[in-house]
């Protein structure tokens, strides 16, 4: 979940400065950075419960141990609940009490495999004087909602009384579900239509790649990906494949429209989260807003209402791709090297979009419905998503390759991608390794899952 954006004083009074600001993300291809986010479950190894936020061995003491590091705290009500430092990077929570690194903009893969190794070894040396480790998959396998303290962040508790209303499981996205996603740029609003497009197609490989949940509750799901699984009976209004970046005249204004029909969480002000939930953006253009009779929004405003919508690729300045499971630290930096390869370079991305483009609506909503029970053995176009995916990992390495980012040992990007061929090469998910174990040496019980899949 996302901080509140700057502060900033600029009203905002019609659609056009929206657009304006999207297509301000746009940059040459010089400037496009990679930023990755992660996620991991913290818990007390002694007894694996999550960590509420006060106590001797809760996420206050663990983030005021992180200021060591030079992290420098953000409070809100007097709550520390986040830090950031000058490269860019913050640690943020999610609302059950996730640790979220909130990666630098970088410039290759191999400078975000060192952030990553940086960040962990951080927290793992704090958290190891307070009894606490780090758990790396897509949703909390042991522990249900009554058993996970919530965090003390205003956004949280509105969003707390309005997700269900809207779906049945969007307190399980908030309190149980980790993830590991980048962003990425576009150069303009062609590039981004095309990337859009692609990754929002193949979202579904990358949940098949990095399924890694399993488990709810401490016993099988029936699904490999419960945290994808989770998104599809969230909020309908904020959630989904958005069919209409598929549509002819797709663009930045296409996408403010839809931004401006997904109904408000809140307006933040004064250091105070205000309820605007289920309120109009459109009603705040034009000072109608119930929750600030005769006030028009700040750009601020609308940059922290981007936030509030979850497809599973979202559109800022800059695309988030969201589809993966959190995992292991060797598919933490696979993630970005995947999307890379084959965003950003031009004739891989062609590439890309002639394995997709003929994929019909009906086709890539099934596939997004079928990736977190079947994985790999999913299929679309009559091909199933192993094959796929051996041809799209092909094609990211020669994306990767092409770059020619090497590390001081002289090997490209394309080494982070080898966790990932692994996986398609085998046709078998993590999350199926995992179910695996649980029948066999783990004797039905989760637990293990603390040792084996801990920072």
């Amino acid at each position: 979940m996302s901080a509140p954006a700057k502060p900033s004083a600029e009203p905002i009074t019609a659609r056009a400065q929206l657009v304006d600001w999207l297509a301000s993300g746009s940059k040459p291809s010089s400037h496009w950075r990679i930023g990755t986010e992660h996620e991991k479950f913290a818990f007390t190894t002694d007894d694996l419960r999550p960590l509420p936020y006060e106590g001797e061995r809760g996420i206050r003491a663990l983030l005021e141990g992180m200021t060591q590091f030079g992290w420098r705290p953000i409070e809100e009500d007097g709550h520390v609940i986040a830090l950031i430092d000058d490269s860019g990077a913050s640690v943020t929570l999610e609302p059950g009490g996730q640790v979220e690194l909130s990666g630098a903009p970088l410039e290759d893969i191999h400078q975000t495999n060192c952030e990553t190794y940086t960040h962990l070894k951080q927290v793992k040396q704090v958290a190891q004087g307070l009894g606490i480790g780090f758990l790396g998959m897509g949703f909390q396998p042991k522990w249900g909602r009554a058993d996970t303290p919530w965090m003390p962040k205003g956004r949280y508790q509105i969003m707390r009384d309005y997700m269900p209303k809207r779906g049945a499981k969007g307190l399980d996205m908030m309190l149980r579900t980790c993830t590991v996603q980048v962003n990425l740029d576009f150069a303009n609003e062609a590039d981004m239509v095309k990337k859009f497009r692609v990754s929002l197609a193949l979202q579904p490989l990358a949940t098949a790649l990095f399924a890694s949940s399993p488990f709810i509750d401490g016993k099988p799901s029936g699904l490999l990906s419960s945290r994808s699984d989770v998104w599809t009976d969230t909020d309908p209004d904020r959630c989904g494949m958005l069919p209409f970046v598929f549509e002819d005249g797709f663009g930045f204004e296409r996408y403010v429209d839809y931004m401006l029909d997904v109904p408000m969480y809140f307006v933040y002000r004064d250091g105070k989260y205000i309820d605007a939930s289920g309120q109009s953006f459109r009603d705040f253009l034009a000072g109608r807003l119930p929750a600030l009779p005769g006030q028009v929004p700040t750009i601020g405003d609308w940059a922290d209402h981007m936030t509030t919508a979850f497809p599973e690729v979202r559109l800022k300045k800059f695309l988030e791709m969201r589809g993966a499971d959190g995992g292991p630290w060797r598919r933490l930096a696979a993630l970005p090297a995947f999307w890379v390869g084959l965003l950003y370079d031009s004739a891989v991305l062609d590439a890309a979009w002639d394995v997709v483009k003929d994929w019909s609506l009906p086709e890539r909503e099934q596939l997004r419905t079928d990736a977190p029970r079947l994985g790999l053995r999913a299929q679309v176009g009559g091909r199933s998503l192993r094959d796929i995916g051996v041809e799209i990992l092909a094609l990211s390495a020669q994306g990767l390759r092409n770059r020619k980012r090497c590390n001081d040992s002289g090997r490209d990007e394309s080494i982070y991608l080898d966790t990932l061929q692994a996986i398609a090469a085998s046709g078998r998910t993590p999350a199926e390794e995992m179910l695996d174990a649980y029948q066999g040496r783990w004797n039905h019980s989760v637990d293990p899952i603390f040792s084996e899949y801990a920072y």
